[in-house]
């Protein structure tokens, strides 16, 4: 009954609440709440504070879902492997990635994986924010840039060269920058992470770096909408070349200021620092890994 209150601890927290979880599980608020009691009563210590409207994990309640997760996840892969036999893998894989490159490159990867894995299922959530793999019961990332959180693991997949690009119609219309410091007259689309707002763009010549305050009528926290409002010819954006590989190639988005390099932000998959991978996991991160280097 240990694993089975463990099991459903975590489903609690991924889905940020008893009552979901309940209905998720198919239990009563009434047996998930008296479930919940019974596994901190074992341990002795409260795991979660709940409100009327949220939870939130205690210390002791973020270390259980840290050290439990992937004793559940091993102890579903081995049984997996016994009723399935040793070449099958089934169970549900949860990841998240950046908006712009989730849609445009990790979905059609992800769509060729599950055609190639009928037992597996996949939960992807797109955002361009911070993501907490423990706390959103995700078994990994894909992220631009430096970890804040040293206890996860990294894989690199490629790097994180960034271009300045425009539509030829914005260029048209409205010249196109030779320095960066003429950006300032223009309308620069920004990129919003959580409270703070990309406004300060860093260039690189010569081996010196130098910034450039801007401003611009439009931001967003979704890469993908900064993207599309370039394409529209609707301002001058910062993005991963990676992201606008093809817009380039295909003459709709044109590189600005060449000779004034960006600071590169590596894009790499993150996950927890635990010894036990799924190998659901495991053979998604490097199909993932194969696809994004060829």
């Amino acid at each position: 009954m240990l694993f089975e209150n463990l099991a459903l601890f975590l489903l609690i927290v991924e889905k940020g609440g008893l009552s979901a979880a309940g209905r998720e599980a198919g239990l009563s608020p009434t047996s998930v709440s008296e479930r919940l009691g019974a596994l901190e009563r074992y341990y002795g210590a409260t795991l979660l504070v709940r409100t009327t409207r949220s939870i939130s994990l205690t210390d002791e309640g973020r270390v259980l879902v840290e050290r439990v997760r992937p004793l559940l996840a091993e102890a579903e892969d081995i049984a997996s492997t016994i009723k399935l036999g040793t070449e099958q893998v089934s169970g549900v894989v949860r990841l998240s990635a950046p908006v712009d490159l989730g849609r445009n490159r990790i979905v059609p990867i992800l769509d060729e994986f599950l055609e190639h894995h009928p037992d597996i299922s996949v939960d992807l959530n797109l955002t361009d924010g911070f993501v907490d793999l423990a706390g959103q019961g995700l078994d990994f990332a894909i992220r631009y840039g430096a970890l804040s959180d040293s206890t996860l693991r990294v894989k690199k997949l490629s790097e994180g060269r960034r271009v300045v690009c425009a539509a030829p119609a914005y260029l048209s219309k409205h010249g196109t920058p030779q320095h960066p410091r003429e950006l300032i007259a223009h309308q620069c689309l920004l990129m919003r992470f959580g409270n703070n707002i990309h406004r300060e763009w860093q260039f690189w010549v010569d081996g010196g770096a130098f910034k450039v305050s801007l401003s611009g009528r439009r931001v967003a926290n979704d890469g993908e909408q900064v993207r599309r409002w370039c394409l529209a010819g609707l301002g001058i954006c910062i993005k991963s070349q990676l992201d606008v590989r093809e817009d380039l190639d295909e003459g709709r988005l044109i590189e600005l200021l060449p000779d004034y390099a960006l600071q590169g932000v590596d894009l790499q998959i993150v996950y927890p620092s635990s010894h036990a991978v799924p190998r659901r996991v495991q053979r998604l991160m490097d199909m993932i890994a194969l696809r994004l280097a060829a």
